[in-house]
């Protein structure tokens, strides 16, 4: 629960550079850090800086440089003072406790954020997509994140919701003046209203798969017979040697994942024993695998071993009819064996020789962008989005019967309430103190 307490964290961890900050939000932030750098800070305009020495009683612990940020213009909306320290370990937990015995207290995980969000400084989708921009390990990460943070989610959101609310306020009326057989609302425009308003959520969460992907890393399946050179693949398109690779077939009797940054897209790539029939009951395990790899992937490599001429066209149309979404990318391995053209195949390589690698990234590239997603389109990366669109496509679909099938103006006001108290869950116009809790909680402290 938040309080009027002022809050201090160390925002930059210790011992990773010449630089610490330790930031303080609260009402009295000023007066407690005037009890260690003097009033001069007191007199300092906003959005200044000021040179001055932190002492602790009469010891100088450091020479720091305080930054002050009057409410309502800084991140909380609260006065805010950031001191930067030279980054010793020592330094940071003694001027931390300092401030501490001062009359600060400690943060809580996530606490700078919540009170930004508290002070309408971030809507709730806004400040999710603060910890995603924390979390982002890839540029496609970022730009998905910082999108959201800039508030183009929000921006979406809230415009289908002023619609809806338009609408909504006129079937209201129309119950007021229910005795008069009153009809504000026209029922053919609130059915056109409500289909494009499901176009626009039905387009939201199809975008999911994709920014999940993104944000998850993007599953890549590895897929091909016992011995056609999925490991060699693995380890040439990680640049390391991640698995085990050997002349024998069926080497691979489980799956192998692990992630790689190609043209600031994350991909996950995942290695799977090879597709056979098998007596071997934990060879045969290991194909169970592969085939659910295969399901759940977003990309699946089918990689044909040009020395086995048993591989036909025939073996890739099956294939593609196992996949369930995916992108399928055929590629023709050991093209030094082999260099057969073969007019089904997407890339011929030599994994062993690293020749087409470089090829083969860009095509997985270019499998990505070449989705329903331009740079700017508004993404879905988070769960908790996902599922209150699903819930608010429900409620408009049951709002849609009940106009078509004339049920009352109360029934189907009760289910346009719905959709609206869905779309405003993920913004935080709904905000119940659990969902808060949750959400803030998996923050760092000093965020």
């Amino acid at each position: 629960m938040l309080t009027n307490d002022t809050i201090v964290a160390l925002s930059t961890p210790r011992g990773e550079g010449a630089i610490g900050v330790i930031r303080l939000s609260g009402e009295k932030s000023e007066e407690i850090v005037a009890k260690h750098i003097g009033n001069g800070i007191t007199k300092a305009e906003s959005h200044s800086a000021t040179f001055s020495r932190f002492q602790i009683g009469d010891k100088v612990l450091d020479e720091v440089v305080a930054t002050i940020f009057r409410n309502p213009r800084s991140y909380t909306g609260e006065d805010v003072v950031e001191l930067s320290f030279h980054g010793s370990s020592y330094i940071l937990s003694q001027a931390l406790e300092a401030l501490i015995e001062s009359g600060a207290r400690l943060a809580q995980p996530g606490e700078f954020t919540q009170r930004a969000f508290m002070n309408g400084k971030l809507d709730l989708s806004q400040a999710e997509a603060v910890a995603d921009l924390i979390a982002s390990e890839s540029e496609a990460e970022h730009k998905l994140a910082m999108h959201q943070m800039r508030g183009g989610f929000s921006d979406e959101i809230n415009r289908l919701r002023e619609e809806l609310i338009n609408f909504a306020s006129l079937i209201e009326l129309e119950l007021d003046f229910g005795e008069e057989d009153v009809e504000f609302a026209n029922r053919d425009q609130l059915v056109s209203l409500v289909q494009k308003i499901q176009g626009f959520v039905q387009n939201l969460i199809e975008s999911f798969r994709y920014g999940n992907a993104v944000k998850q890393g993007i599953p890549v399946a590895i897929i091909g017979k016992p011995n056609a050179g999925k490991s060699t693949l693995l380890n040439q398109l990680l640049n390391e040697d991640r698995a085990i690779v050997s002349d024998i077939a069926g080497t691979t009797r489980d799956t192998i994942e692990d992630i790689a940054i190609i043209e600031g897209l994350k991909f996950r790539f995942i290695d799977t024993a090879g597709l056979r029939d098998t007596d071997d009951d934990i060879e045969a395990q290991g194909v169970a695998r592969s085939k659910q790899k295969m399901g759940s992937a977003s990309i699946v490599l089918y990689l044909i071993d040009m020395s086995d001429v048993s591989e036909t066209e025939n073996s890739v149309d099956e294939m593609r009819s196992d996949l369930n979404g995916a992108s399928l990318i055929v590629v023709a391995n050991k093209s030094d064996l082999n260099a057969e053209k073969l007019p089904f195949v997407d890339l011929q390589i030599s994994a062993k020789q690293g020749e087409g690698i470089s090829e083969l990234r860009s095509q997985l590239v270019r499998s990505i962008q070449a989705g329903n997603h331009a740079q700017g389109d508004v993404v879905v990366t988070n769960t908790r989005h996902l599922e209150a669109l699903k819930a608010t496509a429900t409620a408009l679909e049951a709002a849609l019967s009940g106009i078509n099938s004339g049920l009352s103006g109360d029934l189907v006001a009760s289910d346009i309430r719905e959709a609206l108290h869905q779309l405003g869950s993920i913004t935080g116009e709904v905000t119940p103190d659990d969902l808060l809790g949750n959400i803030f909680s998996r923050f760092c402290i000093g965020k």
